[in-house]
């Protein structure tokens, strides 16, 4: 069926896609997309800080090296990952919305009315692979279909969920590496601005000769102390807000993964009949 005249398809409502960019499967993000909004969420903040140039907030973000420049980059990419796997998950529940089993009593699943069931799932979307719910259910009733066999397709709906389970864990690898990426480069903003502050210093011990000389001095020593200590607030700060939403899209994502696996319980395992030739060999 035409991508068009689906109520589910994915090749005009993945939010990847709808941007032109290929999308990656599932709740998978496109790394080049991420990583160009990032970019560009990270110009547009540089741009809105112009107004209060000479201002303290502005300066912690401009007048403290180059750290905070790749600390922002790393958190509005990852804000960029987060939005995309937001917005893919969403898309994906919408599956569940849907029943592609007949729920008339008379009904049972069987390998003669596989052909229904899959015809009723290929009138909702595009193509069942790029979906986490049908793709489970079509790889587990094309075993039925080609086999005959019931008694394995609850094995392999769980078989496949714990695949897509595993799949979804490495997604988030590498907004993990960035939460563990943006601290270590506050405290690296912290060795800069001590190593500039203590040579300061030490640049001021030797060439002061009165004290009005020394106070003078010593503001140079300071601006030193807040790179050290402001870069690895604004690092922290970023990585605990990230590691949050990363911890609250995960777990919104295992309970999406346990609602497939109770749909395809309720909607395809429940409704299956044993065919007479294997209770014979059993």
């Amino acid at each position: 069926m035409n991508a068009a005249d689906v109520p589910l398809s994915w090749a005009r409502r993945d939010p990847e896609q709808r941007l032109g960019f290929r999308g990656g499967r599932y709740t998978r993000v496109n790394n080049l997309l991420s990583f160009l909004m990032g970019a560009l969420a990270t110009v547009l903040f540089y741009v809105a800080l112009i107004p209060l140039e000479g201002a303290h907030f502005a300066a912690m973000f401009t007048e403290r090296g180059p750290t905070p420049y790749c600390i922002l980059l790393l958190t509005f990419w990852s804000l960029a990952i987060l939005w995309l796997k937001s917005r893919k998950l969403a898309f994906q529940r919408r599956a569940l919305k849907y029943q592609i089993v007949p729920e008339s009593h008379e009904f049972v699943l069987s390998s003669a009315t596989v052909e229904d069931v899959l015809h009723n799932m290929y009138a909702l979307v595009d193509d069942p692979r790029h979906f986490v719910l049908f793709n489970r259910i079509a790889i587990a009733l094309s075993n039925l279909r080609n086999l005959g066999r019931v008694s394995d397709v609850d094995d392999i709906l769980r078989s496949q969920a714990s695949h897509e389970e595993s799949a979804m864990e490495t997604s988030y690898s590498v907004l993990q590496g960035f939460v563990w990426a943006i601290p270590v480069l506050g405290f690296i903003g912290t060795v800069l601005g001590l190593s500039e502050a203590i040579g300061g210093f030490g640049n001021v011990l030797g060439a002061a000769t009165d004290i009005s000389e020394l106070s003078s001095a010593l503001r140079v020593v300071t601006a030193g102390l807040n790179t050290a200590f402001e870069t690895t607030l604004v690092a922290l700060v970023a990585a605990l807000a990230i590691h949050m939403m990363l911890t609250f899209l995960k777990k919104s994502e295992e309970e999406f993964m346990d609602a497939c696996s109770d749909y395809g319980v309720r909607h395809v395992v429940g409704r299956l009949r044993v065919m007479p030739f294997e209770t014979a060999t059993d």
